[in-house]
């Protein structure tokens, strides 16, 4: 077999067979096939697209390039949760020690924040003391003990998906539906999980824009999961506006708290108690979302979510004191507000200036080796549909340092205000099974 022939037949718009496609991988990741002929099967595969059976057989072998995590010894259906980023996205803080608490295993690879996407390992490191570094033994000890654990990647997770990424980064290639599906699928499924919910972000902070798209997104990794064997559920749901009121990484542990207390953005509330109640059926086998909805909202009620957090929180050598004085947590020295200076209703807030205001500030990443001020960001104290007037602040802003010219002229330019209320948002578009 040739790489030569692969790409032709993909390029004729031809079905690659399991063993073809096996190959290309292979070639690949082992150096016996060079960037060129890679960035010519990627963009015959961009162009003519790739049947279902060739996605799970391309998200297979970039699973079987590298490590596979071994969590048989974890007791009970280990539940992943998987979010396609956005801005203020901390669902996963909020979730994995609700569904923990409730006696399912969360055995979590999370990743860090790049551009203006945050990163789940970057916020919990804001906790004083938080190993996001466990060995394996430590990791499925964890999860067997407090049902819960979140550590940073595996580096040799899918190798074939990292080097494919970054040939697909400058060859006009992202945006292709089966290599993002299967991108995703592939650590996911490496990762180890028997269950797998997607939160695939559709809006202005978000990879896709459109419903239509996410939909075909959500759908094709649906489909992988179920071939391979993994019980996998899609959502749809808003990145139109960044989700919750903080951004940053100290600032959404902060919320995250709120919300796990019963007391936090109703928006936030509502999308967390959606994924955890899809979590919570997918661990138990139960069809019945409403009485998913209601063990979700009893556990918050009683305290035993938030006591689930404080115990995955020291289980990691974590401070767990932050979870009744969030004070110890990283605090900017600085805060500065920013004003509206006319009259009516927050019409559009464009989540991805949002997110780049606080990349600026220290917040997150530009590059990958880029460090992280864990107590800078933003706190929005106007969203979509809230009425303001000149002199109220629509955001404050938490910084370390003095000048902060460039952050605030983005915050504006992410806000729109019009004389009419809108529509009310929506904040769950589909839910894909």
């Amino acid at each position: 077999m040739r790489m030569v022939d692969v790409i032709h037949k993909k390029r004729e718009g031809e079905a690659l067979t399991q063993e073809e496609i096996a190959f290309v991988i292979q070639e690949y990741t082992h150096g016996g096939a060079p960037d060129y002929q890679m960035s010519a099967f990627l963009m015959a595969t961009f162009l003519n697209g790739m049947t279902n059976e060739e996605i799970s057989y391309l998200t297979s072998a970039m699973v079987e390039s590298g490590d596979r995590v071994d969590l048989s010894a974890i007791e009970g259906v280990k539940v992943d949760k998987h979010s396609t980023g956005g801005v203020g996205d901390k669902i996963s803080l909020i979730v994995g020690p609700v569904v923990a608490s409730l006696g399912i295993p969360v055995a979590k690879m999370s990743g860090r924040g790049l551009g203006h996407t945050g990163g789940t390992v970057d916020k919990l490191e804001s906790i004083p003391g938080f190993q996001i570094e466990l060995s394996s033994e430590a990791f499925i000890q964890a999860v067997n003990t407090n049902k819960i654990a979140i550590v940073g990647q595996s580096g040799n997770l899918a190798p074939a998906d990292k080097k494919m990424y970054a040939l697909r980064d400058v060859t006009a290639t992202v945006d292709s539906i089966p290599l993002i599906a299967s991108s995703i699928m592939s650590k996911k499924i490496a990762s180890g999980a028997d269950a797998i919910v997607l939160d695939v972000k559709i809006g202005s902070g978000a990879f896709m824009k459109t419903v239509e798209d996410a939909r075909v997104l959500a759908r094709t990794m649906v489909d992988i999961g179920n071939r391979l064997n993994r019980k996998t559920i899609a959502m749809i749901t808003d990145m139109e506006q960044p989700l919750g009121r903080e951004i940053g990484n100290a600032n959404e542990i902060r919320e995250a708290l709120e919300v796990l207390r019963g007391t936090g953005d109703a928006e936030l509330t509502e999308v967390a108690v959606a994924v955890a109640a899809y979590m919570i059926m997918l661990g138990t086998g139960d069809t019945d979302y409403e009485a998913a909805r209601n063990k979700v909202k009893d556990v918050i009620l009683s305290g035993q979510a938030v006591e689930a957090f404080r115990r995955f929180v020291a289980s990691q050598g974590g401070d767990a004191r932050v979870v009744d004085h969030p004070e110890l947590l990283p605090t900017a020295r600085y805060s500065f507000e920013v004003a509206a200076v006319e009259t009516g209703y927050v019409s559009r807030i464009n989540a991805e200036q949002i997110g780049i205001a606080a990349m600026l500030l220290g917040a997150g990443r530009a590059k990958k080796e880029d460090s992280i001020d864990y107590a800078v960001g933003l706190t929005l104290n106007k969203k979509i549909g809230d009425k303001v007037a000149p002199g109220e602040s629509i955001c404050t802003i938490h910084a370390n340092r003095e000048d902060v010219r460039e952050v605030e002229a983005m915050i504006r330019g992410a806000y729109a205000i019009a004389e009419a209320k809108p529509a009310p948002l929506q904040l769950i578009y589909d839910v894909i099974v």
